[in-house]
């Protein structure tokens, strides 16, 4: 390998748009990835003639000037065949009133908030306001947090006067805004939010940052929008792989990184041991190493015991865990659902909590015609899953799947006898399909105190070690990601003396 050669180290859609992105300028790139499929917790698996999603089948950034779209634009890469959600989901609090439709038309969604939370307008206003001057900030691709002269110049050229007005609730959280509002007495309100928050921020309202938090209540409404992939979320992996084979990235699958060594003295500061698919131990030169696997991972890799690393690692230590999910795939005939079309639901239910669903459309490709594949998805604690004997694991895993389809029998009205695939994966099976420790399934909580400005930043303080991912600003989710690997390019190249700008 050169010496300006970079190594990714995750063949999710994170570490797969850092190599597309370093290998179409130009930059030599090496991607590993541990298991025998890219796409990581955006990939597919089958069983029989059923194609799962891994995770939910809800993507954003699709839309025009959308990260996606504007990354796939530059790297000159084919959009995946997608439909726009609308409404993008139904919210079923479960109390006797009808579901919340999450509208992508803003009229129609500000109608339907009126009739489900009457009086709550001002904190809708609020939060919209927030919203918009989030946006044209993020349009223009700050460094959050800073850790270096260069990224204080580029956070400096996105702010605008909207923007330092908007810092000052920066403390604040969604719940704090419900107060200024007079609106947290709104049980209804606050029971929606607190679903809603906990699936794209991991936190309920009271800790779920106010400038965060008012962008993702927003998302799935004009100009932006929620989409369901044709195929599946994989396609999004399979196009970045195309552009990266076509720019020269080679890509190594069953390739575990098991070790990263850093070296300060040496011309060539990194070397990374991966184990082949044949149990062979490989030795790797590299100039930088752009980590996409949850930042917990480098507990267990870093080899190399500076001072610095050590203290770098103890910071990664006290990191909050993330949560874990249990994830029930199923299929069943597309006349056993007693429901309309509806592609996404989220249930409150009293014994699992948030139980949010994905629902396949007749013909797109997850299933033969006239039948559905079916994921309902419940956040659980991990690190239990793994302290339990094999007759108690398999207990605990058998009540979840009853619990599942009790809840989906009593709230959709599908009838067990229905089902013509159930399965159950625990935080122990994302463990082993992702290599996600505990099997989390998310970043950092977005807590007013570890988000944006005051989150891990891409920049590690040794040298040559990038990160990116649902842990690194912006969050979670596959347009998340991306923006986290696409800021991580621009620190990189920049550190190298190249500047890349992506057209918006």
């Amino acid at each position: 390998m050169s010496d300006n050669s970079v190594i990714v180290i995750g063949g999710g859609v994170a570490g797969l748009t850092a190599a597309a992105l370093l290998s179409n300028e130009g930059v030599p790139v090496k991607l590993f990835e541990s298991h025998h499929q890219l796409g990581g917790c955006a990939g597919t698996f089958r069983r029989g003639p059923y194609l799962f999603d891994v995770g939910a089948t809800q993507v954003a950034g699709l839309e025009t000037g959308g990260i996606h779209e504007r990354l796939f634009r530059y790297l000159k890469c084919s959009m995946p065949a997608a439909e726009l959600l609308d409404p993008a989901c139904l919210v079923d609090l479960c109390d006797g009133s009808k579901p919340i439709r999450l509208w992508h038309d803003p009229q129609r969604w500000l109608e339907e908030r009126q009739r489900q939370f009457p009086g709550s307008e001002s904190f809708w206003a609020l939060c919209s306001a927030l919203h918009k001057s989030n946006w044209v900030f993020s349009g223009r691709d700050p460094v959050l947090p800073s850790r270096s002269f260069w990224d204080f110049f580029q956070l400096l050229k996105a702010i605008r006067f909207q923007n330092i007005a908007a810092g000052l609730l920066v403390p604040f959280s969604i719940y704090d805004l419900l107060k200024v509002c007079g609106c947290n007495t709104d049980s209804r309100l606050k029971k929606f939010l607190d679903l809603q928050l906990r699936l794209y921020s991991q936190e309920p309202s009271e800790t779920t940052a106010a400038l965060y938090g008012a962008t993702v209540l927003q998302m799935a409404q004009a100009p932006l929008g929620l989409w369901h992939i044709y195929g599946s979320m994989q396609k999004i992996s399979d196009e970045l792989e195309r552009c990266c084979k076509r720019n020269g990235s080679k890509i190594f699958l069953k390739h575990k990184v098991v070790g990263l060594t850093f070296e300060q003295d040496k011309k060539i500061n990194w070397t990374v041991d991966v184990i082949d698919p044949n149990g062979l131990a490989l030795q790797l030169p590299a100039s930088d190493i752009v980590c996409s696997l949850p930042p917990q991972s480098l507990l267990k890799l870093m080899k190399s015991k500076s001072k610095l690393s050590d203290h770098y690692l103890e910071t990664i230590r006290r990191l909050p865990r993330p949560s874990s999910a249990v994830v029930f795939y199923g299929a069943l005939p597309k006349k056993a659902l007693p429901i309309k079309k509806f592609s996404h639901y989220q249930l409150a239910t009293k014994d699992l909590g948030s139980l949010f669903i994905s629902i396949s459309q007749d013909g797109d490709g997850r299933a033969p015609l006239g039948k559905l594949t079916f994921i309902a998805s419940a956040f659980s604690r991990g690190e239990e899953w793994f302290e339990l004997d094999k007759i108690t694991y398999k207990q605990k895993k058998e009540d979840i799947l009853s619990k599942i389809m009790d809840n989906l029998q009593l709230r959709l009205n599908i009838s067990r006898s229905s089902w013509l695939h159930t399965e159950l994966a625990t935080p122990k099976s994302f463990a082993y399909w992702t290599g996600r420790p505990y099997g989390i399934v998310g970043g950092l909580g977005q807590h007013p105190l570890r988000f944006g400005p005051f989150g891990l930043s891409s920049r590690t303080p040794i040298k040559g070690l990038w990160l990116c991912g649902d842990s690194i600003h912006p969050g979670e989710g596959t347009a998340g990601v991306s923006q986290s690997s696409l800021m991580v390019v621009r620190q990189l190249l920049a550190s190298r003396g190249y500047h890349l700008n992506i057209p918006k």
